[in-house]
């Protein structure tokens, strides 16, 4: 079978697919029998619905029109399981679903209750049924789908990786924490509430600060770790789909990092990763920090850590609700364009202005039989940063070496090398 995939299209208004690159872009995409991307944005006409009083960092929203133009670069397979969810709260989240299903792309991470946003969707082809499963691990809580009970309806939202994070200590640097816990009374409401028997006992080797949780080890160490709960739930959805799909993708939405660049990805993300492909998934596509990460070859089955962006529109929102005014110093009679200019800092920091934000790759990739890896293509995309308002934040194909060095030398340790080829492309041996 064959495969290529996108990552995040923050799509803000329509797109005319006679701009300069667009033919190039499709023609490489349709190679693909399953072709994937990430919609990160809410679809809703204007009015239509109210704001949540959180975003995804960007209260997006477009007209679900564009869902037109995004079919015109050749995608059929699609998530819209990411931190933006929510921007216009469940009403928005509803619309965006009607307008997905009403646009015939396959997608999943989404739904009516959990059991629906946790389901494998399917994709016919000539070649091959393939599997979607889509999780996000970057959400607030109130995102979360939720399951129905025999007299309550489910929740709508997404399916969710939550995330719980600690702090470990030498004891020496553990007590230290405790003591000042304790001078402070930081952790006295809580404390309460735990005699009261809500809260269990903390061990010897345990503390909290606030809303931080620390344990004893050997030396200081920031953990992440996954719900045991999602997990299972990721475990069932690809046993279910073993049975239906010749092919299993995962796409995951992760903007955890480790160390202190956003280019590493998490090491549960990894242990994650590797684990649906031990779990009989077949690839794993990451999307949501905005830029590339590493690609690695786990069994002989392509992990995507982030595509990038391949369509980045942030400045183009239209309108905005009065909770975002109000964060940035503002009110809702000023206009977004002054609610962007502020929160940029007159237009020099943000993702709009980082190269590396406007950098992607789109894979291509080929299965034999046994569904294992036997061919791995990447272009090289970049979108356009300046010129006409119409093609800012459009992709095209690049010829820029900086993308092949970039992916390349972050690739490496995890044992995929990289070779440019004469026609621009990037070929992947593991």
């Amino acid at each position: 079978m064959k495969f290529t995939a996108a990552g995040d299209m923050i799509i803000q208004q329509r797109i005319f697919p006679e701009y300069k690159g667009f033919e190039e872009l499709g023609d490489f995409i349709r190679q693909g029998d399953a072709r994937f991307f990430n919609l990160e944005t809410t679809l809703n006409h204007e009015g239509e619905t109210c704001a949540s009083q959180f975003s995804g960092g960007t209260y997006i929203r477009t007209n679900p029109e564009v869902l037109d133009d995004v079919k015109n670069y050749g995608f059929n397979m699609t998530s819209f399981n990411n931190n933006h969810v929510l921007d216009f709260s469940y009403g928005g989240l509803e619309k965006t679903l009607e307008a997905v299903n009403n646009s015939g792309l396959v997608h999943a991470g989404v739904g009516r209750n959990l059991a629906e946003a946790s389901a494998p969707r399917y994709l016919e082809t000539a070649n091959g049924r393939v599997a979607l499963i889509a999780v996000n691990s970057t959400f607030d809580a109130a995102m979360m789908a939720g399951e129905q009970s025999p007299r309550v309806p489910g929740r709508p939202g997404i399916n969710g990786l939550r995330v719980s994070s600690r702090v470990e200590l030498p004891k020496e640097d553990l007590e230290i924490i405790k003591r000042i816990a304790k001078e402070t009374n930081i952790n006295a409401s809580r404390e309460i509430v735990r005699k009261e028997g809500y809260y269990a006992d903390l061990a010897d080797n345990e503390a909290e600060f606030g809303p931080l949780k620390f344990t004893e080890g050997e030396k200081a160490k920031y953990i992440m770790e996954v719900n045991p709960a999602d997990i299972a739930r990721v475990d069932k959805a690809i046993y279910e789909a073993q049975l239906q799909a010749d092919y299993i993708m995962v796409s995951v939405h992760s903007h955890q990092l480790s160390g202190d660049a956003k280019e590493n990805p998490s090491e549960f993300l990894q242990d994650f990763a590797r684990h649906c492909i031990d779990a009989g998934a077949h690839a794993v596509v990451g999307h949501g920090p905005h830029l590339l990460r590493p690609v690695e070859i786990y069994k002989d089955c392509p992990i995507f850590y982030s595509l990038g962006d391949f369509v980045l529109q942030l400045y183009s929102i239209e309108l905005a609700p009065d909770d975002f005014f109000i964060k940035h110093g503002l009110t809702s009679q000023s206009t977004v364009h002054e609610l962007l200019k502020k929160r940029s800092k007159n237009f020099t920091v943000g993702l709009m202005t980082d190269p590396k934000m406007f950098r992607s790759v789109i894979p291509y990739w080929e299965t034999d039989e046994n569904n294992k890896l036997t061919k791995l293509t990447l272009m090289p995309v970049e979108m356009k940063m300046d010129g006409h308002k119409s093609e800012n934040g459009l992709p095209r194909r690049s010829y820029n070496p900086e993308i092949f060095e970039y992916i390349k030398n972050m690739s490496e340790p995890f044992g995929t090398k990289m070779t440019l080829e004469a026609d621009g492309l990037i070929s992947c041996t593991w």
